[in-house]
């Protein structure tokens, strides 16, 4: 893209300019922009700040490694830079800016003819990379292009008038030295931006030429110049305007051209501009965000197809083909050396189904292949894996054509980068799942050890497979079929529930059998078949979901000692619509997390047949909620024991969408009533459900409140369940020590309320023995441990934790904490994540819904924190309280919630209580130790989490090193 200067202009434009091109942490951005770059023949400077140096050749250019500066430090590491230009002539560039060749040139050479000017630049046009697509918007539209005025403040504010970022302009090397020398330490990126401007029309002339000048990437988030810079300009607080005023006062105290001003005028006069630049903002006078065309790329026709919208901006210079050759050539780069977060989001996906197209198959022919790889090449066309097989492959079948355009085109890709997709595509979260997948196949020698200790089992378990073939698609039916056939569990048998004409006449003896249904018959055709299946466990899929390779063999080994199971659930890998992967790693077996997400954790179950006959086979009357009702029938009458989990995922299945479902919801009802409750469930977000369980029960509840030696925050705490307790039927019970801190101790002293019962120890005790002493003078039927420094927020809280408490097979319950800032602190306890026990989500906003929407739904835990769970006084009591011995500096509520599920009871978490409270856990090593040593089983598998998951970092994250102990299964 060298536009009309040649080559016998570049030692002429090497000696003027040096584009100085910052990034930070973006290495495919900077790779990306150094080639666009290094074709201009001018000096390149690259400041990096990242961490680590990232990986590529950069030798060509003068690359300077500044982490020092790091991400906020754009001021100092630019200052930097710019005082080591030493051409007459400086361009800023972003990372993921094109700023046109030519019109480099064309500026430098404006600048060369016109030495009273300090600055050049043209039109902008933003862009945003999709996966196949650039999407165009204008931003800048037709202004003033020459501020030529002899009088500094009129260029001033002329500019500001009619405001058009100058930032990435051609400017005169020592302009851009002098301001960034003048600039004080710190300023932040809009004061930044606003000084930049108003320093160079203050000290030379403007001009923006009629030619396109650079294609911006435009912000995912926030506006460019109507966020931070306008908010600077406009907030009337006291710190913003102060912080205005200041900034105009250092601008005012800058030598430039504005003369005949004293200090207090030139402060004015810099307000004024700050005002004439708001306008400009406000009234959207020079800049908008409008979409003006989009630009597919044609995978067969390899160029790029254009849409316009209907309205168009002629008057811009952007209409000519000369600019869209130059936007071809740019789009050919975005394709070929992918970069931006929605780009990548969307190619993830595309990749993904390409990864699944080059997957052998059984019955694979040279035709086969060939077609998929087509059907790869026209998914995207720049997957050079893709190219390079089916171009082998062309090459086979002697079609020698469309190998050479193939060839052809791979060298133009190559021409670019030597770099594919597969180190993106290996730390995308789909690329690990498949990389995940593939290595926990057994192989060669612990297949032969599996198959033999199948043999002398009577060959384990058999499955039969009830695949749904409703939308009469025999494609899909295939896809499932060839991925079991693929698999390495070869005991099952399927039968196909098809709309359509069976494509062979089959039996039920037959090991694929075809099934005509229609919609009214069939649920009696399922259980028909259920009841003459000669199989020991049924699964109920879809056509299209594929069979993992190792699942069901991993299933049969386990199920070989399930005699107490109805049902097993298992993970499911599950795609998204825009084929990308997620994984659904399920916990233990989860009550609660089944009746509030029904649509993510009743499917794909492993129903013993027996079971399922027992009860009486599928309902036509919940024929959306098959998987759902059948669970909760089994539930009834074998009890929560009779259902487990398998922490191994069976399907890569289609994620289902959450929505309203009648079928469920009334399933949901029917399982409460036959509980004896006459409940209600709400559901505020679709396919989510909330229970309020309707207890006629008001039981007296104690509220034991440590007092702690922070006066106020226990000040606080008291205050707030005074003020926000809906709930009437309570005591609290504030328990001191008898080494309390004397103003705690006074404060107390003198504290009435008829509520509020101060208890005092005669003899120093620790935290948990405290609490103990505390709870043997309680009066109510369910005890709520607060911390003195947590705070309820919600006036429902103490109604929503008895919700739960209230139920015969619920021993603990604990709430959501949150911190001052809204953000999660703590949100059940998950042990052994990070060595120890720990919180997974923290730092989440508080509204977040978190994976599996553990962060919205309520569900069991086998902790939650003591700073607040409420518990039957009962079972407190028969647990013989907390343990103030082994656990006296912390980790007694831990030790409590697992003796409470030792003795069969559960602990529930919630959302619906938010407790304000940093959340920290002790740090007691001592007594970490001890917890792990009596809990050790516990601690090998948490049961409300699940072995695929990472144990290190924030939690909920794929463990990449998780895989089947096929030995230890063999035992």
């Amino acid at each position: 893209m060298q536009g009309k200067y040649g080559s016998e202009q570049a030692p002429v434009l090497n000696e003027l300019l040096t584009v100085v091109l910052f990034t930070h942490n973006r290495p495919a951005f900077l790779r990306r922009a150094v080639k666009y770059y290094s074709a201009l023949p001018c000096r390149i400077m690259v400041l990096d700040s990242s961490p680590e140096l990232p990986e590529g050749d950069f030798s060509a250019i003068d690359y300077h490694h500044v982490p020092q500066f790091a991400y906020w430090g754009m001021q100092a590491k630019l200052a930097y830079g710019v005082e080591r230009v030493t051409t007459p002539y400086t361009v800023l560039a972003a990372d993921d800016d094109f700023i046109l060749h030519d019109s480099l040139a064309e500026s430098v050479g404006f600048l060369q003819d016109h030495p009273d000017y300090g600055m050049c630049h043209g039109y902008c046009l933003m862009y945003l990379t999709l996966a196949g697509d650039v999407s165009y918007y204008r931003r800048d539209k037709k202004v003033c292009e020459d501020y030529a005025s002899e009088r500094a403040q009129d260029r001033v504010i002329d500019y500001m008038s009619q405001y058009i970022p100058p930032f990435y302009a051609v400017t005169r090397t020592d302009l851009m030295k002098s301001w960034h020398a003048a600039m004080p330490a710190g300023t932040s990126f809009q004061w930044q931006e606003i000084g930049h401007v108003y320093y160079m029309l203050a000290c030379a002339k403007a001009r923006i030429l009629p030619i396109p000048y650079v294609v911006r990437e435009i912000n995912y988030g926030n506006s460019e110049h109507s966020t931070e810079v306008y908010h600077s300009l406009t907030y009337m607080d006291a710190k913003s305007v102060a912080e205005r005023e200041a900034f105009a006062e250092f601008l005012a105290s800058l030598p430039t051209g504005i003369q005949g001003l004293d200090a207090e005028q030139g402060k004015a006069f810099a307000l004024e501009s700050f005002e004439a630049m708001v306008d400009s903002l406000q009234s959207g006078r020079a800049l908008t965000a409008e979409l003006i065309f989009q630009s597919t790329w044609h995978q067969a026709l390899k160029r790029p197809d254009r849409r316009f919208g209907p309205l168009q901006y002629v008057e811009m210079p952007f209409y000519n083909q000369a600019f869209f050759d130059r936007l071809e050539q740019i789009e050919f780069m975005l394709h070929t050396m992918p970069a931006g977060r929605v780009q990548l989001n969307g190619l993830e996906g595309v990749w993904t189904r390409q990864a699944h197209l080059l997957q052998a198959r059984n019955n694979d022919t040279a035709e086969s292949v060939l077609d998929r790889l087509w059907q790869a090449h026209d998914l995207n066309a720049f997957n050079r894996e893709v190219l390079k097989r089916l171009l082998a492959q062309l090459e086979q079948a002697g079609e020698d054509e469309e190998a050479q355009k193939t060839r052809d085109w791979l060298a133009r890709l190559e021409a670019v980068t030597l770099e594919d997709h597969r180190q993106t595509f290996g730390k995308m979260q789909s690329g690990k799942l498949l990389k995940w997948l593939a290595a926990r196949q057994p192989d060669a020698r612990q297949r032969e050890a599996i198959a033999g200790h199948l043999a002398v089992n009577g060959g384990g378990p058999q499955f039969g497979v009830f695949l749904l073939d409703l939308d009469n698609d025999i494609d899909k039916v295939q896809v499932t079929l060839d991925s079991l056939l693929e698999g390495q569990c070869k005991a099952f048998r399927i039968v196909v529930f098809t709309t359509g004409e069976p494509p062979a006449a089959t039996t039920a003896q037959n090991t694929l059998h075809f099934v005509r249904v229609t919609p009214g018959n069939l649920v009696e055709k399922l259980n028909q078949s259920a009841r003459q299946s000669p199989c020991d466990w049924v699964l109920l899929a879809e056509a299209g979901d594929e069979f993992t390779a190792g699942g069901l063999l991993r299933a049969s080994l386990e199920l070989m000692a399930a005699d107490g199971c109805s049902a097993v659930s298992t993970d499911e890998i599950q795609r998204q619509d825009s084929g990308a992967l997620a994984d659904v790693f399920r916990p233990g077996f989860n009550l609660d997390l089944l009746l509030s997400l029904p649509g993510m954790m009743a499917r794909h179950w492993l129903i013993r047949r027996e079971s399922l006959v027992a009860v009486g086979g599928y309902r036509a009357d919940f024929s959306k909620a098959l998987e759902f009702d059948l669970l909760l029938r089994i539930l009834e009458q074998d009890g929560l024991n009779s259902l487990a989990h398998l922490d191994e995922p069976l399907l890569i299945a289609r994620a289902p969408k959450l929505e309203e479902n009648p079928h469920e919801r009334l399933a949901l009802l029917r399982h409460l009533g036959s509980r004896g409750y006459k409940a209600k469930v709400t559901s505020s977000t679709p396919g989510i459900y909330q229970i309020d369980y309707h207890h006629t029960e008001r039981p007296l509840v104690s509220v034991i409140v440590p007092a702690g030696n922070d006066l106020p925050a226990l000040q606080r705490c008291l205050e707030g369940v005074l003020l926000r307790t809906r709930y009437h039927h309570y005591e609290i019970l504030v328990a001191a020590t008898a080494q309390q801190s004397a103003e705690v101790n006074d404060w107390l002293g003198a504290y009435r309320h008829p509520k509020v019962q101060v208890l005092r120890a005669e003899q120093p005790l620790n935290g948990p023995a405290l609490i103990n002493a505390a709870s043997r003078q309680a009066q109510g039927e369910y005890l709520v441990l607060l911390a003195a420094d947590a705070e309820v927020v919600n006036p429902n809280w103490l109604d929503s934790l008895l919700n739960h408490a209230l139920r015969p097979e619920v021993g603990v319950v604990g709430p959501k904490l949150v911190d001052r800032d809204g953000k999660v602190s703590q949100a059940g306890l998950i042990l052994g994540l990070n060595g120890g026990v720990g919180s997974a989500f923290i730092g989440e906003k508080h509204d977040a819904d978190g994976y599996l929407y553990r962060l919205s739904v309520e569900h069991g835990y086998s902790a939650v924190s003591g700073v607040c769970l409420m518990v039957r006084k009962a079972l407190f009591d028969g647990l013989d309280g907390l343990d103030d011995a082994t656990f006296a500096d912390g980790f007694s509520d831990v030790d409590l919630c697992l003796k409470a599920g030792q003795a069969g009871y559960l602990t529930v978490w919630t959302p619906s209580v938010q407790v304000l409270h940093p959340g920290q856990l002790p740090q007691a090593p001592q007594a970490l130790e001890a917890l792990r040593e009596k809990w050790s089983a516990a601690f090998a598998a948490d049961q409300a989490y699940n072995a695929n998951l990472s144990l290190t970092g924030k939690g909920y994250t794929l463990n990449e090193s998780a895989s089947p102990d096929w030995a230890q299964l063999l035992a």
